[in-house]
């Protein structure tokens, strides 16, 4: 059988993402959302959610190119004097290996992100993290230790089927070893996962085609496909995204393919 959970991310960082959340859970094919709890526009997301209880809403760990949930100076390693976390991933994922330091504050950190998610009252149905970095084996093992105070059960894993072009390849390179090690923990740990994630190679162009294209292809088991959807286009954030998400022709795919749609939630444990 073919189950596929469709999640927006970045929920929370703006009204227009929060508009096509709300917009492509209630009139199209969305399961779920990632939520960023300390960007500006969270206390609206959250709001959102609580009126979209079918909609499976999950945390989005941001410890790059995103906002701190503790004051600068809490965290003085990891955010500029704006609470802005490094947008060089590799610099980032190197200080976060090796400085002590700031191990701890990532630590108090992440523990924060999870205390706001908690005191939403949502459900938490899954944790993934922002720029794929729950994949850094320092950081996964923090969120893993840190979750299960607050209910973790089940979490992305951000590798795509290869596929011929550079983008799959150097996806395969980069992610893939790191993947399969965090596969390899999350099933020890008895965490439920994904089998496959569709949407990392074509991050800002998931237009109608490419997603159909990703439903011809898609495999047995638990698939993932995110999307960054907007009322507006901002950054990487696209209404073609949205469209897709709406859009008659996708959904009768879907259906006709016999694809379930379903949530990390509504997964047997």
């Amino acid at each position: 059988m073919k189950r596929l959970i469709v999640t927006a991310d970045d929920f929370g960082v703006s009204s227009e993402v929060n508009a096509a959340v709300d917009h492509a859970h209630r009139e199209g094919m969305l399961t779920a959302a990632s939520l960023m709890v300390a960007e500006p526009y969270a206390a609206d997301a959250i709001e959102r959610a609580r009126k979209l209880p079918s909609l499976g809403v999950g945390l989005h760990v941001a410890l790059t190119n995103g906002r701190a949930m503790l004051p600068t100076d809490r965290v003085p390693d990891l955010v500029d004097r704006n609470g802005r976390f490094d947008r060089r991933l590799v610099r980032a994922g190197v200080r976060y290996f090796a400085l002590p330091r700031v191990r701890a504050q990532l630590r108090s950190e992440i523990q924060a992100q999870f205390q706001a998610f908690a005191a939403t009252g949502l459900r938490l149905d899954h944790v993934d993290a922002h720029n794929h970095m729950h994949v850094h084996p320092t950081l996964l093992a923090m969120i893993l230790d840190i979750g299960r105070e607050y209910g973790l059960t089940a979490m992305r894993v951000p590798f795509e089927p290869l596929q011929p072009s550079w983008a799959s390849l150097g996806n395969a390179v980069v992610i893939g070893p790191w993947a399969a090690l965090m596969r390899a923990r999350l099933r020890a740990a008895n965490i439920r996962t994904n089998d496959a994630v569709f949407g990392l190679n074509a991050t800002g162009r998931m237009n109608e085609e490419e997603v159909l294209a990703i439903l011809d292809r898609l495999p047995d088991g638990l698939s993932e496909l995110y999307l960054h959807p907007a009322a507006e286009d901002a950054a990487y954030a696209r209404v073609e995204e949205l469209e897709v998400l709406i859009s008659p022709t996708v959904r009768e795919a879907v259906t006709s393919k016999g694809i379930e749609l379903t949530r990390y939630g509504d997964e047997p444990a």
